[in-house]
């Protein structure tokens, strides 16, 4: 397998796949570029080794062609942080983007429009009626995986070597984050987001040094069964959170009033914890949280135990004497893994207990331990308090990464491995 370090770039036209699904106020300015900046190393170092660059990316989730989702919204941030100007072609598919590519010279850049504007890019028939026969169905996706196969050819004429950088659509086999790979059976590799990013989730779960510990905290039980279930084989200890810990509680048989439950999961929530205890992991729950009378940030507030909750009131963080006890498990532990907010984040009055994480993260990591850091609300978390670069690793893939920690085999690493 080739590798980006290694590689012979000189007079190259690289076509790079990264996650550029930046999130845009209404003014169209980013509001957080992680996942450009993390992207940066990867696309300087074609052009330092004297290749010409075909940036290809998608943004938001289109139906077309629409000015909201065009990647021209974010040329200007690319080329202050590359240091360079870019070329722009309007249509990824279009005449101009053929052209442009064929005539990149070293040193030079080009993005290309919105991959997703077409709907190649998944491979997924639009437009087509709910009630439509299955014949029909079947018609629209054998046509679909034809169009997908020319439109990836003719992605793939446009470069000498492909890298793909996109970790946060790895878990997608799109056209262009694993169908393209074929194209360069000897010349395809990772960036240095997919190697970081693979190399990170390894070290928890196949090389970690122990005490593990897991930190899982969310709305729901039901997206996080394989995870917890998987994460057992490598923890000592897991610290459930957020929301999801009423199902829990409530199954146990305690009160939690309104708070957040998925009724037909607590039987799945009482075998999750008998694992637990087969594999000898020590699970910890929230103990005493910050309750609300309202989901809402002028609710008043109070502070209970979390099978105790009062009706009408419900769970909204963890409490001051909780992080406590979780402070004593992290400060223990040699490998943390963090994935999503321990109490409703977006709300700044119950954001106390996911801020106070990201803290003690950034501060064990000071003292040796690796953390790692992935899913949304806990990356924000860190990256909005500064903490970015003081845990080990911030992964930029939700949903890849989870699906990764599950042990499921990522089609856009596949691809590139194969």
């Amino acid at each position: 397998m080739q590798k980006i370090d290694n590689y012979d770039f000189s007079g190259k036209r690289a076509i790079v796949r990264v996650d550029f699904n930046v999130p845009l106020n209404e003014s169209f300015q980013i509001t957080d570029d992680t996942r450009i900046r993390a992207a940066i190393p990867t696309l300087k170092k074609v052009l330092a080794g004297g290749g010409s660059l075909i940036i290809m990316s998608h943004l938001g989730r289109p139906k077309g062609p629409t000015g909201k989702y065009s990647l021209k919204h974010i040329i200007g941030d690319i080329e202050t942080k590359l240091g360079t100007k870019i070329k722009f072609a309007p249509d990824c598919m279009g005449e101009e983007a053929a052209e442009l590519s064929k005539t990149l010279k070293p040193g030079e850049v080009l993005l290309l429009e919105n991959l997703r504007f077409y709907a190649e890019e998944e491979g997924k028939p639009r437009d087509l009626a709910e009630d439509a026969s299955d014949e029909v169905k079947k018609a629209a996706k054998a046509d679909m995986k034809e169009k997908q196969k020319d439109f990836t050819k003719k992605l793939a004429s446009y470069a000498d070597c492909y890298i793909n950088d996109a970790f946060g659509t790895a878990h997608r086999a799109h056209a262009s984050t694993a169908l393209i790979a074929k194209y360069f059976p000897n010349d395809k590799m990772f960036g240095y987001v997919m190697e970081g990013e693979i190399i990170a989730i390894d070290k928890v779960l196949k090389t970690p040094a122990h005490p593990v510990t897991a930190i899982l905290g969310g709305a729901k039980i039901s997206t996080k069964i394989a995870i917890i279930e998987k994460l057992f084989d490598v923890v000592d200890n897991m610290i459930i959170a957020g929301g999801m810990v009423y199902t829990f509680v409530k199954a146990q048989g305690g009160k939690i009033g309104s708070s957040l439950c998925e009724e037909d999961q607590m039987p799945l929530a009482l075998s999750i914890l008998e694992k637990a205890k087969a594999k000898n992991v020590k699970i910890y729950f929230s103990g005493e949280v910050v309750i609300a009378d309202a989901f809402s940030a002028d609710a008043n507030t109070k502070v209970c135990l979390d099978s105790e909750i009062p009706d009408g009131w419900m769970g909204m963080d963890a409490a001051e004497s909780t992080l406590k006890e979780w402070e004593g498990v992290l400060r223990a532990s040699k490998t943390i893994l963090w994935n999503g907010p321990v109490g409703v984040f977006e709300m700044e009055k119950f954001a106390v207990g996911t801020k106070k994480i990201a803290t003690m993260l950034a501060d064990v990591t000071k003292h040796g331990v690796f953390t790692l850091v992935g899913g949304g609300d806990s990356v924000a978390a860190v990256t909005q308090m500064g903490f970015a670069d003081k845990v080990s690793y911030v992964s930029t893939g939700g949903g890849a990464m989870l699906e990764y920690l599950e042990g499921i085999e990522l089609p856009g690493i596949k691809a590139i491995r194969e």
